[in-house]
């Protein structure tokens, strides 16, 4: 845990690096492999960091201007994560869970209230996610899978969100184990905000709410899409429960299956329930039918055998993998100007810096029409970059 007195330099200039605007996981992670450390990036010409991927001489420019200025914001932050109670981890820490640093476009740093445990006590989480618009069976099995995995030593980590969200993780306090909350907002908001009491429960020892977003971020829907593939990354498969075909729970189930290489799981639900239309659909694409908690546990058996044997990443970037949603042919109707050119740009796979430098556009407008295009299943994520759907 660090405090803002003992934070070490190469944290602070990461978490500077966040706070810095365009400077997305994928050009910070660039950075650091080109430089290796932040006084570096920090004291590197001009020409060193624009030859960087997705930096180019603009980025270049206003990266410069904005190191010189960042240190009273990166103090303000600092005390804003101290006054919520929180603690940052980056991922050259110790204690960053190794199944979320090997993704594609890890966080930098985590904001973490409670405590994170990736070599212990979370070694084998399970993500669970649904809809927040959820039935009574819904809430009924996603409190009842949470209670039983969770007794069996898995940590649940799902969203904080209302419905699914909010009964996996009860459900797993309430059998005494753990669960970790990964937040759309920033560690200092609270969002919903009648999940106040549940944030400080799971805080106060029974594991982590986490956020990678500046403390004072509200939530926003263009947050939501990012934050879904944390839920995946830091799990060794992801528990659909009950999803509706618009349901953000699908968009982590994508992240999991085309992305992460990660198990995805379906409980079904009624048959006639719009609820679970989304879930039924992975069902028929792939996923694997889950009726009671122990079919979970046979499915992830292999992938904690691996983890367990440090093997875990040679499985789940094996290129031969399929994946689970097949993309229907491009389709430009019914766009704006801007994401008609975001589309035809993606001819072949990009990251969003990269769009941003082609297109000369701001990194975060081009990221906030990215999202709308994934909710709208026009694009999706294919590790650091979007592709056409």
């Amino acid at each position: 845990m660090a405090a803002p007195a003992d934070i070490s330099e190469h944290a602070r200039g990461l978490l500077a690096l966040t706070l810095i605007k365009g400077m997305g996981p994928v050009r910070i992670a660039r950075l650091i492999e080109a430089f290796g450390t932040y006084d570096r990036i920090a004291g590197a010409p001009h020409a060193a960091l624009a030859r960087v991927p997705g930096i180019g001489d603009k980025t270049a420019a206003a990266l410069l201007r904005d190191l010189r200025t960042i240190g009273p914001e990166v103090d303000r932050e600092l005390e804003s994560i101290d006054r919520a109670g929180a603690h940052i981890v980056t991922i050259a820490d110790e204690n960053y869970p190794a199944l979320l640093r090997a993704i594609p476009a890890a966080p930098p740093v985590l904001t973490v209230r409670g405590r994170l445990a990736p070599h212990d006590l979370d070694r084998y989480p399970i993500a669970m996610v649904g809809s927040r618009e959820c039935t009574h069976y819904g809430v009924e099995q996603a409190a009842r899978f949470a209670g039983s995995l969770a007794r069996s030593g898995l940590t649940i980590v799902s969203g904080g969100a209302r419905g699914i969200d909010t009964a996996a993780h009860r459900g797993a306090m309430d059998a005494g184990g753990r669960t970790i909350a990964v937040l759309g907002c920033g560690i200092a908001k609270c969002y919903p905000p009648e999940n106040a009491a549940l944030f400080d429960r799971i805080a106060d020892g029974h594991g982590a709410v986490i956020s990678e977003l500046p403390s004072d971020t509200g939530p926003s829907r263009d947050n939501f899409p990012a934050r879904n593939r944390i839920i995946s990354g830091l799990a060794l498969g992801v528990l659909v429960i009950e999803a509706g075909r618009k349901s953000g729970a699908l968009i982590t189930a994508r992240h999991a299956a085309d992305d992460h290489g990660r198990e995805v799981m379906g409980l079904p639900g009624r048959v006639d329930s719009p609820a679970s239309e989304g879930t039924h659909d992975l069902l028929r694409q792939g996923a694997h039918l889950v009726c009671e908690p122990s079919d979970v546990i046979a499915v992830l058996e292999g992938h904690a055998r691996h983890l367990h044997a440090g093997t875990h990443d040679a499985i789940t970037t094996d290129p031969a993998r399929a994946p689970l949603f097949d993309a229907p042919p491009p389709d430009l109707g019914g766009l704006t100007d801007l994401q008609r050119a975001i589309v035809t740009a993606l001819a072949e796979p990009r990251t969003a810096d990269d769009l941003a430098e082609s297109l000369d556009l701001d990194a975060g407008k081009i990221r906030s029409e990215l999202t709308m295009l994934e909710i709208a299943g026009r694009v999706r994520r294919a590790g650091s970059r979007f592709e056409r759907v």
